[in-house]
């Protein structure tokens, strides 16, 4: 018999280093025979000591190989013209990548059998091998990086008094059964590769650009920073309804918190491209990646049908208290709304999915309302000084309300009074 390598066979004149790699990489792809004692143009040299070194062979594939690929491979020795020879079987494993244990899930790792040679697996070829096998969980399956670490995460936990070890992380789904770290592992870590997109525009198109940031790190600390971020183009306006002071915020702060979350819990990460939120003079746009999850439609999360992508990731945020599990988030940002002229808009698209919230304060109604303050001053500009009377006649009203506005803008620090009884004035403060 004329022995030949081919894509399913490889011959070893002897044992050496190479074989896990060769191993490795007939799991991965469809499977294949080594056979040790014959020489690579085909000649038979058999082995000494063939049970040991079968041995040998099974403590490399046992400790040198992950995961455990012991029930996916054979090894046998047979005579062949009169010498003795071993047959390492590999079936294609059911739990790829397979990789060399000293190197991990990168390219130096996991190889892939192409042609006759035993090659490097790219790094998409290695994402795509775990997609295959652990299934279309991104946050469950294994992360290709296995060098996390979790400093932004961990006090984020200690400050909610959340244990955060190994077993924790085990519960949780960041750590699987064969000892790995997940997907939501590096979500969470500070090695997260995917991030936030945040820019400001001056009014209502993309022509004139104020300020962009990009923030990375942990989603955790994504989310703490683009909130934070957020929040300076949340600014409060004041008006007077009789004689109470009434503030608002330009958006809701439950409307942008829960935009936010739904943003980091439920966008498709198995998209590279970032979380993008603009920023305009009348509303806030947040774009997702990743459409609604298949078999909902909007009318479903619109009545409260909630299923969520990123099944672990979700648990997580719910255990430190971030999130609910009642799939309520849509509708109390709906009421957050409430009472207010324009409404949150949904927009749902095949890989995407854009949530428009309004700025309350963006409407000519509210000008109108906020515009008495504003007017006084103006006029306290525009005169220099000016009286009680002079703010009646601005705003066509009674002394009392008049009163009520300039009292509150010298409690705020922008008027000063000057004088006293019938020579009372008002200035501006500058």
């Amino acid at each position: 018999m004329k022995f030949a390598e081919s894509a399913q066979v490889e011959l070893k004149e002897r044992i050496n280093t190479d074989l896990k790699k060769e191993i490795v990489a007939f799991a991965n792809t469809d499977g294949g025979e080594i056979i040790i004692g014959v020489t690579r143009d085909g000649e038979v040299v058999g082995v000494d000591n063939a049970e040991a070194e079968m041995a040998r062979i099974s403590n490399m594939i046992r400790n040198g190989i992950k995961p455990d690929l012991t029930s996916y491979t054979a090894v046998d020795a047979s005579q062949e013209q009169g010498q003795t020879i071993i047959r390492v079987n590999i079936s294609r494993g059911a739990r790829r990548p397979y990789h060399l244990s000293d190197k991990g899930l990168k390219p130096s790792g996991v190889f892939v059998r192409h042609g006759v040679v035993s090659a490097p697996a790219s790094d998409e070829a290695i994402r795509q091998m775990i997609r295959d096998s652990d299934g279309t969980a991104f946050d469950r399956a294994r992360s290709p990086n296995q060098e996390l670490s979790f400093t932004y995460a961990s006090k984020f936990f200690a400050d909610r008094a959340i244990r955060f070890d190994d077993s924790s992380k085990r519960s949780l789904g960041l750590i699987d059964s064969d000892l790995y770290y997940t997907n939501a592992a590096l979500l969470l870590s500070d090695q997260c590769e995917h991030s936030v997109k945040c820019a400001v525009y001056q009014g209502t198109g993309k022509t004139d650009f104020q300020a962009r940031r990009e923030f990375a790190g942990s989603i955790l600390q994504q989310m703490d920073d683009a909130y934070q971020f957020i929040g300076l183009s949340n600014k409060q306006r004041s008006h007077f309804e009789g004689l109470r002071r009434v503030d608002r915020h330009d958006y809701p702060e439950y409307a942008l918190r829960e935009v936010l979350l739904n943003c980091i819990v439920h966008r498709d990460y198995d998209y590279s491209g970032s979380i993008l939120i603009n920023i305009f003079a009348d509303r806030m746009e947040f774009v997702s990646l990743g459409g609604l999850v298949r078999g909902l439609t909007l009318s479903d999360i619109m009545g409260g049908v909630s299923q969520s992508r990123n099944t672990v990731i979700a648990a997580v945020f719910y255990r430190l208290e971030l999130t609910e599990s009642y799939g309520t988030g849509i509708q109390r940002i709906m009421e957050s709304y409430k009472g207010h002229h324009r409404a949150p808009k949904f927009s749902p698209a095949p890989a995407s999915f854009v949530v428009t919230l309004p700025n309350v304060n963006d409407s000519p109604h509210f000008d109108d309302i906020i515009s008495e303050a504003d007017k006084v001053l103006q006029l306290a500009s525009q005169r220099g000084e000016i009286t009680r009377r002079d703010v009646e006649t601005l705003l066509k009203c009674s002394s009392f309300p008049a009163t009520n506005v300039i009292n509150e803008l010298m409690r705020q620090g922008k008027l000063a009074r000057i004088g006293v009884a019938r020579a009372t004035r008002y200035v501006r403060k500058q």
